[in-house]
């Protein structure tokens, strides 16, 4: 079978063959853990804009809903303030708001005027567009993208 001669070569073999497996393994790793920490950083970062984008989006809808109230597009107006206030609501109801509980106790007032303000909107009423604009006010200081101080002439 096998002599004692031709077990040293093989042993020999048999660990070149583990040591090369473990520079490949190492390669590897050495190459793949930064790229993943990278990846797994751009992810993070991708979904906080995407959630940011969100929100700017989410008040952008708002002050259309009130620049078309203004000019006497309330059906238009109404859809608009409809989108933004499911949208704030299912952001409040999320886990984890991207609104601090300082900003979610202002802007629970907005969601108790939602049914009011869809029923001034869906009846035409010149009033809504006037509410609208502080609703939109309300929503710039609450998120703090407005300073108090400065207000829409």
């Amino acid at each position: 079978m096998n002599s004692p001669t031709n077990q040293p070569p093989k042993v020999a073999h048999l660990q070149r063959i583990g040591l090369y497996t473990t520079a490949i393994v190492v390669a590897v790793l050495v190459g793949f853990l930064p790229m993943w920490m990278t990846g797994r950083r751009l992810t993070r970062e991708r979904d906080a804009a995407q959630h940011a984008l969100g929100l700017v989006q989410s008040e952008n809808t708002l002050a259309a809903a009130a620049i078309h109230a203004r000019r006497g597009d309330y059906e238009v107006a109404r859809a608009a303030a409809s989108t933004f206030y499911t949208s704030l609501r299912a952001e409040l109801d999320r886990a984890e708001p991207a609104f601090t509980a300082a900003q979610v106790a202002l802007l629970e007032p907005l969601m108790v005027e939602r049914d009011q303000m869809i029923t001034l909107l869906a009846r035409a009423d010149p009033a809504a567009a006037e509410r609208l604009t502080d609703a939109y006010l309300a929503y710039r200081r609450a998120t703090a993208t407005m300073p108090p101080n400065d207000t829409i002439q």
